[in-house]
């Protein structure tokens, strides 16, 4: 992975010097509006999957959503034989760093999780890149995991361009669901279990604290554990 800076943390997994670690400011915000097209889901727990840069702080912005019962980070978009954190750096596996989120759709729906995707989660103008960490690795990209999902991604996607909210175009990709591959341990509920890392607080508690300001609807004050 790239850096923009040095930040220097002991893991107990022996965790290599990574973009992860690099200070930076956090996108803006915006308030995109509910969808139009909403998602009819069957009853029963379902799974979406995001890709949005850095997965430590789209984790952490999804584990705050009330009907979350679950987000694991690891990646999406390549083979399982080389879906590992030091190969997926390199940024010629193929994979974007991913969450693979479980809701009830009865309390959240799909379409409200792109809501807040696109709203505090990932800038969805900047391509290949998430703030200072660039690559196709941190592409942002939404991986629809079933035909309901596909219809009201590009329901939403067709909404949020019509309005014209950013200044720049809307590059967020819409890819194949090809695996989720989890990745290591240390990764999980990394904003939990690290407040104080300088990432943590300079990149993705903002995200955290604008999912709570401008989503409150959706917000639930624990941090949904793995």
């Amino acid at each position: 992975m790239k850096r923009g800076g040095t930040i220097a943390i002991a893991l107990a997994a022996g965790l290599a010097a990574a973009s992860c670690q690099s200070p930076a400011m956090a996108e803006s915000v915006v308030a995109t509006p509910a969808a139009a097209v909403q998602a009819n889901e069957a009853p029963g727990a379902k799974t979406a999957v995001f890709a949005g840069g850095c997965y430590w702080g789209v984790e952490a912005v999804f584990s705050h959503l009330k009907g979350v019962s679950s987000v694991v980070s690891g990646f999406e978009g390549g083979r399982a034989s080389d879906a590992e954190y030091e190969a997926v750096s390199s940024g010629s596996t193929g994979h974007a760093e991913a969450v693979r989120i479980t809701y009830d759709p009865k309390v959240i729906r799909y379409d409200q999780l792109l809501q807040v995707f696109f709203g505090v989660t990932a800038d969805p103008t900047q391509l290949n890149r998430q703030g200072p960490d660039t690559g196709t690795q941190y592409r942002n990209a939404i991986v629809p995991q079933s035909k309901e999902q596909v219809r009201v991604t590009a329901g939403y996607i067709a909404q949020l361009k019509a309005l014209k909210l950013w200044k720049r175009p809307i590059v967020t990709a819409v890819e194949p669901n090809k695996g989720f591959y989890p990745a290591a341990d240390y990764h999980q509920d990394f904003m939990l279990k690290n407040p104080n890392h300088g990432y943590i607080r300079m990149w993705d508690a903002p995200k955290v604290a604008a999912l709570k300001a401008t989503f409150p609807q959706f917000w639930k004050a624990d941090f949904t554990r793995n």
